[in-house]
């Protein structure tokens, strides 16, 4: 997902809290920043201040909202016309500020899934259970010990229903801009979520290509 605030504190605090969730974040911290971002790269969600410096967040939400980009609208004020005014322009939703990160984590998700109307609530793979709302992963109907990141990988692994899926493809969707694109990373969590899953093995690695359930 994208966060675009200005406030270049406040962003970093919320991608952080984000990223410990499994999301992967940008940071943008004006609206032409936005914009252009937001041409080159499909975003599930988009957490966009209103206030923003240079191309005001009124004017960036329309374009998203006409491009079918989710967007959580922020903003300093909690009037009840301004709150009208966010969701008049198409906003999924709108939070003031101050707010409860566990707030915003909550409809993070609920706009995200908004997003992906065609995944089912609960996506399995045999004895293999992926609830993404409660974040609770079961095999046999044992509770999986998974971290964020390790329940983001096998989430996207089992939305792309048996599609091969890019090492790049998955720093990408699960990690983020700030992750090293030359990094191990994903092999090693592929690793350790394989070591987590159990026997019979259910992630395949496919030559030239990357992993699939």
């Amino acid at each position: 997902m994208l966060v675009v605030e200005d406030h270049v504190e406040l962003a970093e605090s919320v991608a952080r809290v984000l990223r410990r969730e499994g999301m992967a974040v940008d940071l943008s911290h004006d609206g032409e920043d936005a914009l252009e971002r937001t041409a080159v790269t499909g975003y599930d969600v988009v957490v966009l201040d209103r206030d923003l410096p240079g191309v005001h967040g009124d004017d960036v939400c329309r374009t998203l909202v006409a491009q079918a980009t989710r967007v959580l609208m922020l903003t300093a004020s909690g009037t009840l016309e301004d709150r009208v005014d966010g969701l008049s322009m198409g906003a999924d939703d709108y939070l003031p500020k101050p707010f409860a990160y566990a707030e915003l984590i909550a409809r993070i998700r609920a706009v995200a899934r908004r997003s992906r109307t065609a995944s089912p609530p609960v996506l399995t793979h045999g004895d293999l259970r992926l609830d993404p709302a409660q974040r609770v992963a079961t095999r046999a109907g044992m509770r999986l010990p998974l971290s964020p990141k390790e329940l983001a990988v096998l989430e996207y692994l089992l939305t792309a229903d048996g599609r091969a899926v890019s090492a790049e493809e998955l720093l990408e969707r699960v990690w983020d801009e700030a992750a090293d694109p030359f990094t191990t990373t994903v092999k090693a969590t592929i690793n350790r979520l394989r070591a987590k899953l159990g026997a019979p093995p259910v992630i395949e690695t496919v030559p030239q290509a990357g992993y699939r359930i």
